[in-house]
């Protein structure tokens, strides 16, 4: 039987509730101390872990400490300096190229609206709404894998774009908790609903999920074996 689309919102402000609970202290994981730095952060957490780009930026801020400099790097060695974050040649481009847009555009101050950000080159909407909802209080949803994963484990969304799932998510629940939703979505892909093996009987949400896709998600293929027909 379908869900309602009230039964659905509801169970969509409990799994959030629950949550909460489980991760009082979820936030973003990347490190900074200015809208720069953010920038840079999210720019290179793309397909690398957070730990590993907080191990990279203090010494990438400390040869290019502002969006002047940076957009005026050598790309060789700002590749250099970012090669262990992987994708090292597109993001150096990005880098470079949202700096030099930045200085263009916005006297060199990043800014700080989804939309104006979403317009710097190397910067998606997904990593536009990561930058905006810290920057400012701008509320914003953004669906990276591990919330796209969770959004169809829950049942929430079947939508495969990440703008189609941001808006099915949004309309679910207020605006006002968006942000932590982000947050805390993320924060539970990352230590119990795992892409590979979901750690269900772990799971403070589990009874308010379908684990849709979870059986083929921890399924082990079978072994070939060596007899004959």
């Amino acid at each position: 039987m379908r869900e309602k689309r009230s039964d659905k919102a509801a169970r969509a402000g409990a799994i959030v509730d629950r949550l909460a609970l489980t991760y009082p202290e979820a936030r973003i994981a990347l490190e900074f101390r200015d809208p720069y730095e953010l920038l840079v952060a999210v720019i290179l957490s793309a397909q690398c872990t957070d730990k590993r780009v907080n191990e990279i930026t203090p010494g990438l801020f400390s040869r290019y400490p502002t969006v002047a400099q940076l957009a005026h790097a050598k790309r060789d060695e700002l590749e250099e300096i970012i090669r262990p974050c992987g994708l090292f040649r597109s993001k150096a481009k990005s880098l470079t190229e949202a700096s030099q847009a930045i200085e263009a555009h916005h006297g060199g101050q990043v800014p700080t609206s989804r939309a104006a950000l979403a317009r710097l080159p190397g910067i998606g909407n997904k990593s536009a709404g990561v930058i905006a909802m810290q920057l400012s209080a701008e509320a914003a949803l953004p669906v990276d894998t591990h919330v796209a994963r969770l959004a169809f484990r829950l049942g929430l969304s079947t939508e495969r774009d990440p703008d189609k799932i941001e808006r099915a998510l949004q309309a679910l629940l207020p605006k006002a908790r968006w942000t932590a939703a982000h947050h805390l979505l993320v924060w539970h892909g990352r230590r119990v609903c795992l892409a590979r093996a979901p750690q269900c009987p772990e799971c403070s949400v589990a009874g308010l999920c379908p684990k849709l896709g979870v059986e083929l998600a921890g399924r082990k293929r079978p072994r070939p074996t060596n007899q004959r027909s």
